[in-house]
């Protein structure tokens, strides 16, 4: 079974003030590739959805042998990412949809969320502390929908739609709840 991260990396990142994803961590590592390399660790083939004006991170990314895909229509939301990473990668059996902006994840949950993608979930995502998190699994059945989306709430319509066809795993992993929109947020919680 052939399972895709997608990592979201096009977004604006207007309360940062500046590209957030090329913002190194303190232990020098910018966002988007610590996120990155985690997601590469996790799955068989990874690939970044960026925007046409993401040069230095599409530099960076290519440089971790990851494949980049520009997506013009990323300024209309988190959706069209989404669709985007998908349908580039059509023949994944699933999808692994993780945000650039959370460097935090520990492996041992991405594993878990890829060993249960494996065993033909619908629909897989941690939960913290009673609360759903990032990233978010999604079986190829969801192919249709998720080429289809659109705008900023991405697949939260679907993960609405079909919420008892999610499987919730727990783990204690705070840093699924942990994406980056200030420089306070550069260290781990």
């Amino acid at each position: 079974m052939c399972i895709i991260g997608i990592l979201l990396a096009a977004g604006q990142s207007r309360r940062f003030g500046s590209d957030k994803l090329c913002q190194p961590l303190p232990n020098g590592i910018p966002i988007g590739i610590m996120a990155a390399r985690q997601l590469q660790l996790a799955t068989d083939k990874i690939l970044a959805v960026v925007s046409p004006q993401s040069t230095q991170l599409s530099t960076w990314l290519l440089q971790e042998h990851i494949t980049v895909i520009e997506c013009p229509q990323a300024i209309q939301g988190m959706g069209a990412s989404i669709a985007c990473g998908v349908t580039a990668s059509s023949s994944a059996q699933a999808w692994v949809i993780a945000l650039a902006d959370m460097p935090f994840i520990q492996m041992t949950t991405l594993q878990q969320l890829v060993t249960l993608l494996r065993q033909e979930k619908m629909i897989v995502a941690p939960q913290y502390r009673g609360k759903r998190g990032h990233p978010v699994g999604f079986n190829y059945r969801w192919y249709p929908e998720l080429s289809q989306l659109q705008g900023e709430p991405g697949a939260r319509s679907l993960l609405q739609r079909y919420a008892e066809q999610i499987t919730l795993f727990p783990c204690d992993d705070a840093g699924i709840h942990q994406d980056i929109d200030s420089k306070l947020d550069l260290i781990p919680i």
